[in-house]
C-alpha cells in the first residue's frame, strides 16, 4: 500500500514554467560572480545558484546552464574563484550578465593563487578547484573543493529579488 503522500504518475502534474519562475523568484539569493582564468584570459559568469557544500572537506557548488558558453572555459581551467558581490556591486552583477565585451577592463581585480580573478570589493571569495559535476535537468551542478578563502566584515551582501538586485522593504509605518 502506498503512503497517501507518495507522489504517484498519476497525481505528477505539468508545473507552467513561467509560474516555477516566478514563485522561485520568491526566494532571495545572494550574487555571485563565478571568475577562472582560461589559458591567461579571464573569465567570469553570474551565478545565484552559489551553496556551501560541505565543511570536511571543504566543498561548495554553483549551477552553470548548459547553454554557458563561459562555463566550457571555466571547466576547462580547472578551478574557479567565486566572488560574493556585496551590496554596492549591483553594476558588477549588471556587468556580467552583458555578452560579446572584456569585463574584467571595467572592473578591478586581483588574481588568486589560481589565478582567477578577486573581483575588488567583493563581501567574500572562495578559490577552488573542480571536484565533480553532476547533471541535473537543464544544469550542470558543480562541485569546488576549497582551497583559500576571504571574508570582509562590515558589509551587506547583493540580493537576487523577484527579478531584480535587492529586496523591497517595507516601511515602518506601513505595517
Amino acid at each position: 500500500m502506498a503512503d497517501e503522500h507518495e507522489a504517484t504518475p498519476e497525481s505528477d502534474v505539468a508545473v507552467d514554467e513561467l509560474t516555477y519562475r516566478d514563485v522561485l523568484g520568491n526566494f532571495a539569493t545572494g550574487v555571485t560572480i563565478i571568475t577562472a582564468n582560461d589559458n591567461g584570459e579571464q573569465v567570469g559568469m553570474s551565478a545565484n545558484s552559489f551553496t556551501s557544500v560541505s565543511l570536511d572537506p571543504p566543498l561548495v557548488a554553483f549551477c552553470a546552464a548548459h547553454t554557458s558558453t563561459t562555463y566550457p572555459r571555466i571547466q576547462r581551467a580547472g578551478h574557479f574563484c567565486v566572488n560574493v558581490l556585496a551590496e554596492e556591486q549591483a553594476d558588477i552583477g549588471r556587468l556580467f550578465s552583458v555578452r560579446g565585451i572584456d569585463r574584467f577592463a571595467e572592473i578591478s581585480w586581483r588574481p588568486s593563487n589560481t589565478g582567477a580573478a578577486i573581483i575588488e570589493g567583493a563581501l567574500a571569495w572562495l578559490d577552488c578547484t573542480i571536484e565533480a559535476e553532476h547533471l541535473a535537468g537543464d544544469h550542470l551542478v558543480v562541485i569546488g573543493r576549497v582551497h583559500a578563502c576571504e571574508a570582509f566584515a562590515m558589509r551587506r551582501p547583493l540580493l537576487f529579488f523577484r527579478g531584480a538586485f535587492g529586496v523591497e522593504r517595507p516601511e515602518d509605518d506601513e505595517e
